[in-house]
């Protein structure tokens, strides 16, 4: 059945069952992904998918239905399912259904070019990018992977009031994932290029910043345990920004699960530090002009110069709080209810390079990738132990590398403490960025 003449009789069914107001949430994608290893393409994968759900309100209770089918019968599964889920809702804190907005700020088009792009054109960048990883240094050894990935999505949200909202976008993203020997030690890192277009890829740069990558940290060895002055790297600093940044959500707060609750309009964090939620940044994997309940999208400051400006709200947190929604309801699929989540969350990036932060440390560790975030961090807390890689600081230098320590922390004292933000804002392919940062001090368990 044609889409818009099933979305036609799906809403005139809900009216028929009793819903006040009804709402429908539909999602298309086609999706690639392929891996190459050993001059092999080791894996290939072409599919497409759609799914749509129905909310309605009935008697003042929210109910939830999906399907992936668009008949008849899919009509009738849909309306009795929201009937029968909203019979079973106990909350007394409803989602709403939004008429909509009398406006809604634009985005820049960003067109596609992967209509024009063969199967095989992306399965031969995966092996130009395998090739050219063990070409560009005779110490590496062998690559685990070359992925290339990409992805076409459309979103549309229509209801009983006469909303009807689109949005589409396209991404790329390939990684590749290099192991260096030398002397008998190993080393191994990876690499991400991502963009909209295929035209945005480069596999030879991609290649050689990988392999560069991974040989440096041959022969990386532990530090002695103790306080470090530290810088923490754009990968790093960013992975500990996603891990947390739930501590900005409005629904969080509300359940005593950030620290942040009530805490608006005041110090929370260094002078220096500015956190952005920004739906409208051009290029951004999470741009959009709308939320997932049709509220329109707006940039905020969530911390400004130090200060707790806003939490992320949807409209059910706005009124429980008395405030106006930010535009943050999220769902992460087509199934799932709505919550609050970051659009294009990020560390707003200063004017000193990686390395003029490495000099005015003079002497410390420059922390370039945590990992166990899921094991080693708290994301109520705060907390996080991480095992961590990166680079000896010496007189304001990189010096040799550094494995097998493990950086300890708070992420609130964390941004309370950064010193100084820099200028390399890297989102690495996703919906969360920053830029490396000198954190102060930290502790490290070594030797």
């Amino acid at each position: 059945m044609d889409m818009n003449v099933f979305m036609e009789r799906l809403l005139s069914a809900a009216r028929e069952a009793g819903m006040e107001a009804a709402e429908i949430y539909y999602v298309e994608s086609d999706s690639f992904n392929a891996s190459a290893r050993e001059g092999q393409i080791a894996s290939y994968n072409v599919s497409s998918d759609s799914g749509l759900s129905l909310r309605g309100v009935v008697q003042g209770r929210m109910g939830y239905a999906s399907t992936q089918a668009y008949d008849d019968e899919a009509i009738g599964q849909l309306v009795r399912g929201v009937l029968e889920s909203a019979a079973l809702t106990e909350t007394e804190e409803q989602d709403e259904i939004f008429a909509g907005e009398a406006t809604y700020p634009t985005l820049p088009e960003e067109p596609s070019d992967l209509d024009g792009v063969s199967a095989e054109d992306k399965l031969n960048a995966c092996l130009t990018m395998e090739r050219a990883v063990k070409a560009a240094d005779e110490r590496i050894w062998k690559v685990q992977g070359s992925n290339l990935v990409t992805e076409r999505r459309t979103l549309r949200i229509r209801n009983s009031y006469g909303l009807d909202l689109r949005s589409s976008g396209s991404a790329i993203v390939a990684y590749t994932q290099p192991i260096a020997r030398e002397a008998g030690d190993t080393a191994a890192q990876y690499a991400v290029m991502a963009g909209h277009r295929f035209a945005d890829l480069h596999p030879e740069q991609l290649a050689r910043e990988a392999a560069e990558k991974t040989v440096s940290m041959l022969h990386a060895a532990p530090v002695e345990a103790g306080d470090y002055r530290v810088v923490l790297h754009s990968g790093a600093m960013r992975d500990l920004l996603s891990t947390f940044s739930g501590i900005f959500s409005a629904e969080n707060a509300q359940q005593k699960l950030s620290l942040y609750a009530g805490k608006e309009g005041t110090e929370v964090a260094s002078g220096v530090v500015t956190v952005v939620d920004d739906p409208l940044l051009r290029g951004g994997f999470g741009s959009c002009t709308f939320d997932a309940e049709g509220s329109a999208a707006r940039t905020k400051n969530v911390i400004e110069r130090g200060v707790l400006r806003t939490l992320l709200h949807s409209r059910k947190t706005a009124r429980k709080q008395g405030v106006q929604t930010t535009g943050n309801a999220s769902r992460p699929s087509y199934t799932a209810p709505v919550h609050v989540a970051p659009t294009n969350l990020f560390l707003k990036p200063g004017e000193q390079t990686p390395e003029e932060l490495m000099a005015q440390v003079g002497d410390g560790l420059l922390i370039t990738e945590v990992t166990g975030l899921h094991a080693g961090a708290n994301p109520v807390s705060g907390d996080f132990s991480l095992l961590s890689k990166g680079y000896v600081i010496e007189g304001g230098r990189r010096g040799r590398p550094v494995e097998q320590i493990t950086v300890a922390g708070n992420f609130y004292q964390l941004l309370r403490d950064i010193r100084c933000v820099g200028c390399d804002l890297d989102f690495e392919g996703g919906e969360i960025g920053a830029p490396s940062v000198d954190a102060g001090v930290l502790k490290i368990s070594g030797k």
